[in-house]
């Protein structure tokens, strides 16, 4: 029988440990530049050593560069987000009490009672705390758009429409039932009306009446049950002919497949007047809902930007607009007066506020650079425009400045970058490569911009079909095979060439 003991053994291994200052600079590193904001803005509710910056005068900040240009030349970036004047003598006292390894332990004696002190007494004069207030109770102002420019729902608009219809109690019932069952586009898909219609005790046809009147409520074709159903009710709303009436309670498929000939046999009508009739089709709404989702344009702001310099070379400047100035608070005196154990919760938030400063500022530093990187190999796009991006991977960038692919994936991922040709996400400059005959490799988006351009540029009695575009690049040297012709196209969400005709 073989016995279990118990013993002790010394074990020698290597492993990676990551500290919670290069946890939270990776955190920061992938966030987008709104996350950033609201990132920055919890951590200084939850932290009180952690203090905003009042933004200075044009006369103050020339005032402070001409004091202090030594300090500012030693240390480039100490004013990037983090303060200047008051802050930057409060960030060389930190640095006294703290570590640069924020990843060690802080010696009881390294934050002597002198030191703390010391600060606390030249900064106990000053303007009050930016956090208090004079009433506590006083609300802020509500935004003048959120307050007037609110949009209703759909269903509070067609509600008030039913409650003005002259409904039976049960009707507007079911009709309220109705409404509450649509879809974000405004169709009513499920349950089925017969369940809603003996939840309110009423007969089938009964229900059906009521739906329709819903249908012929505003936005014309709410509730609908199919598309069929919501362009038939806006027909006959708008009073349109019988024959298009026809079409769509018919001829709908095929209208969408742009079949005319078909539809001008069955109906009876010159392919002429089917086109006429599709065109006015085309200006009905197949989205009742459109104008009541609610959501919001999302506006994008860059952040970096891409200019000329005054000797004609790229410049790329971060974009630091928006972004809190952080430094360190200096309110906090009678805290330790009235409590000497609060010094360690003292020591503890400001670590915590310093090295948020120092990750931010290592974020904006480490974006510039993977931006220079991308405008040096990329200048000709800068220079000429999209058809001549070149290819590039992660690994391209990562080379060049020494970093793993993960942290350039992380740094591209969510930024943008303004440029002369628009605004493009970071990402948008990293191309697979399409073989040429004879020239270098192009990247993917340059022949995306090259399809595009064909299309826009074709007969539209006569569009090109895939292959023919095909040839058409072959003239220029892409080579590229009909199936990523088509992929390509459907991605920028142009039609197919059937699709795209137009007859007259």
């Amino acid at each position: 029988m073989v016995g279990i003991e118990i013993r002790q053994q010394l074990k020698l291994t290597q492993s990676l440990v990551m500290t919670p200052q290069l946890q939270l600079a990776i955190k920061l590193l992938q966030l987008s530049r709104l996350e950033l904001q609201e990132h920055v803005q919890q951590e200084l509710m939850e932290n009180p050593f952690l203090d905003e910056a009042p933004e200075s005068s044009p006369a103050e900040s020339s005032e402070k560069g001409a004091e202090g240009g030594a300090e500012a030349s030693a240390a480039p970036d100490a004013g990037l987000l983090a303060g200047e004047g008051r802050e930057a003598d409060w960030s060389e006292r930190v640095q006294q009490i703290l570590p640069d390894d924020p990843g060690t332990e802080v010696p009881r004696s390294a934050m002597s009672d002198v030191d703390l002190d010391r600060y606390l007494e030249n900064h106990s004069r000053g303007e009050p705390p930016p956090f208090l207030r004079a009433d506590a109770s006083e609300e802020l102002p509500q935004d003048h758009d959120t307050r007037y420019v609110q949009k209703g729902t759909l269903y509070d608009h067609v509600a008030w429409q039913v409650k003005l219809a002259e409904f039976t109690p049960r009707e507007e019932q079911l009709a309220l039932l109705i409404l509450g069952n649509l879809d974000r586009d405004g169709y009513y898909r499920e349950p089925p009306l017969e369940d809603l219609a003996e939840e309110v005790g009423l007969d089938l046809d009964e229900a059906e009446e009521v739906l329709r009147e819903v249908q012929r409520m505003d936005p014309l074709g709410v509730a609908a049950r199919d598309l069929r159903e919501c362009l038939l009710a806006q027909a006959e709303v708008l009073n349109l002919e019988p024959p298009l009436v026809q079409m769509i309670d018919r001829h709908l498929p095929d209208i969408e497949k742009r079949n005319f000939q078909a539809v001008a046999r069955a109906v009876g009508l010159d392919i002429e007047d089917v086109y006429a009739a599709a065109e006015v089709i085309a200006t009905l709404e197949p989205r009742p809902a459109r104008n009541f989702t609610g959501e919001e344009p999302q506006y994008v702001i860059p952040d970096v930007e891409v200019r000329r310099g005054a000797d004609g070379e790229w410049q790329v400047v971060v974009n630091d607009d928006g972004l809190p100035r952080l430094r360190i608070a200096r309110y906090y005196r009678d805290v330790i007066d009235r409590d000497p154990s609060a010094r360690e919760y003292v020591r503890g938030k400001v670590r915590s506020a310093q090295w948020l400063i120092r990750s931010i500022n290592q974020r904006q530093q480490t974006l510039l650079r993977v931006s220079e990187r991308i405008v040096d190999r990329q200048r000709d796009f800068f220079d000429k425009g999209v058809s001549e991006l070149k290819p590039m991977i992660l690994k391209d960038i990562a080379d060049d400045l020494g970093m793993h692919e993960s942290t350039i994936g992380r740094v591209t991922t969510n930024k943008y970058m303004q440029t002369p040709h628009g605004i493009f996400e970071l990402k948008y400059f990293f191309n697979s490569r399409i073989r040429r005959l004879e020239d270098e490799d192009i990247a993917s988006e340059a022949v995306r911009s090259e399809i595009k351009a064909i299309i826009q540029g074709e007969d539209p009695q006569q569009p090109f079909s895939d292959q023919q575009i095909v040839k058409l690049l072959a003239d220029k040297g892409i080579v590229i095979a009909r199936r990523t012709v088509a992929k390509y196209r459907e991605s920028m969400g142009l039609l197919s060439s059937s699709r795209r005709k137009r007859f007259y």
